[in-house]
């Protein structure tokens, strides 16, 4: 992957903040969504777009995929990483959807 496809592919905002989101624990769409609190065309678009181009990986369970960070890309940018995860760390937004995350799991809400 070229250095331009990788930042063209941290361009949308929705995309950054699924990382962050999935750099804490494996998620299918529907818990995407919700936790993002954005539509599940928008939220399968952009999990389609980050796994095409090898940021996440997905695994098969049932008739769900979850998701998660493909460590074989992340190690491959572990400077990448870092700068990410430190601006996932401080900033207010990422800060909330992680809250939203773990607000999220306390209900312990099955996909159906």
């Amino acid at each position: 992957m070229k250095l331009t496809d990788i930042f063209k592919m941290l361009t949308d905002e929705t995309r950054i903040r699924i990382l962050n989101i999935l750099k804490e624990t494996d998620l299918c769409v529907c818990e995407v969504q919700a936790i993002l609190d954005i539509s599940q065309t928008n939220a399968s678009k952009h999990l389609n777009k980050l796994k095409g181009a090898g940021f996440i990986a997905d695994e098969k369970k049932s008739q769900w995929s979850y998701y998660c960070l493909n460590d074989d890309f992340w190690n491959k940018h572990e400077q990448l990483y870092q700068y990410l995860k430190y601006q996932w760390d401080t900033s207010d937004c990422y800060i909330k959807d992680l809250e939203s995350l773990r607000e999220y799991k306390s209900k312990n809400i099955i996909c159906t």
